[in-house]
């Protein structure tokens, strides 16, 4: 019998008889007379409507799943934010900076799940907050004031040990542990990160001189010990190539060159720089690796000629040139790895400022007991 002679009440029925009695698909059609295939059809058909079109009750349980998803969601998406914001606390412990970092994120996080996340309860938050300061709390806010102006004028390098000398130079009374304590609390940290080019050419034909130094970097005066080398800087435009000249009395820049090429003419620039600052007089030691640009004929030619007793690097001992690769490391760990350069001018020019207006003048070195090398050499006279 075709479909269209069924009426929709009928249909219906079908299906209900279909998916109430309990009785098989076969036997309902059998006893309505239509077949097996035809009442299948129906309901599937009618599947496909409360897909469709579902029930209202069934709308209802629906829009309120619905909600009640986007509310979980709403709440992992929090417990993620305040995990990523906050993931020392985790490690450090302590309720009083759980608290204070509740109290500083709660324009953007409800107290309760901050509480949840961070595993304190709301009323001991709502407790800390409705207590006064402590005389200790109260300075720490005035020392963190002092230690964020310390970093900032360091352009963010300093570590504890320089900030409390900086503090203490300015009549604060505070020890490397409680300002490392302020710092570690409030992300003072700087980050380091290292790229690596090869830069001493020792298989060469030229004269090695013989190691005067030898890993004595001790020096009673200026200008009695130097210790030169070369190092690389990484540009958009390419390798950029850096020669200085240290005293190792202060440890001072003496003298400096840059070039996007590494040859001896950079070494030397670097040289008669320092040579034409410092007229140094007799009994100058100069200590350099076994590179070509410090073994070549003019190089050791210029320092002959100025009386200056030459010295050079045991082969494959990178500790006789451990004083001006500290500075490197030093220049690199707190401008070159923190900048990303475009131009070799822009990074010339940063490194000069650097190491003229920073490094020589203002920073503080542990070996000269937290001073800069410029009022090391006024202290010593």
């Amino acid at each position: 019998m075709p479909e269209t002679r069924f009426t929709k009440e009928f249909r219906d029925e079908a299906v209900r008889l279909a998916l109430t009695s309990g009785r098989s698909r076969r036997e309902i059609a059998a006893d309505l007379g239509v077949g097996l295939s035809t009442l299948r059809h129906w309901l599937d058909r009618r599947r496909e409507r409360e897909i469709e079109n579902p029930p209202e009750e069934r709308q209802e349980d629906m829009a309120a799943e619905l909600k009640r998803l986007r509310r979980e969601n709403e709440i992992l998406r929090q417990e993620r934010e305040i995990l990523k914001k906050a993931p020392r606390l985790f490690r450090q412990g302590g309720k009083s900076m759980k608290f204070q970092f509740i109290d500083a994120a709660k324009e953007s996080f409800p107290v309760q799940r901050l509480c949840q996340v961070l595993g304190v309860s709301p009323s001991g938050y709502f407790a800390w907050r409705s207590r006064p300061a402590s005389s200790r709390q109260r300075e720490d806010l005035v020392l963190l004031a002092h230690i964020r102006s310390a970093f900032a004028r360091s352009n963010g390098t300093y570590g504890s040990p320089r900030v409390t000398r900086e503090l203490q130079d300015e009549g604060l009374t505070v020890g490397r542990r409680r300002t490392a304590r302020l710092m570690r609390e409030n992300g003072l940290k700087a980050r380091q990160k290292r790229r690596f080019k090869r830069t001493t050419d020792s298989h060469h034909a030229f004269p090695i001189a013989p190691n005067l130094l030898e890993q004595d970097f001790a020096a009673e005066r200026p200008n009695q010990k130097w210790n030169a080398d070369i190092s690389y800087v990484w540009t958009s435009e390419g390798w950029l190539y850096l020669a200085v000249v240290l005293d190792l009395f202060a440890r001072r820049v003496v003298g400096w060159a840059i070039s996007d090429r590494l040859h001896k003419e950079l070494a030397l620039e670097a040289l008669r720089k320092a040579l034409a600052i410092r007229r140094p007089g007799e009994g100058l030691t100069y200590h350099a690796d076994r590179g070509s640009q410090y073994c070549s004929i003019e190089y050791q030619a210029e320092l002959r000629k100025h009386g200056i007793g030459i010295s050079i690097s045991g082969k494959g001992n990178c500790y006789d040139n451990s004083v001006v690769e500290t500075f490197f490391k030093t220049l690199k760990s707190e401008l070159v790895w923190r900048t990303v350069f475009q131009p070799r001018a822009e990074a010339k020019a940063a490194i000069g400022r650097y190491i003229d207006g920073f490094y020589n003048p203002a920073r503080r070195h542990s070996t000269l007991d937290y001073v800069s090398p410029a009022q090391f050499e006024r202290l010593a006279g």
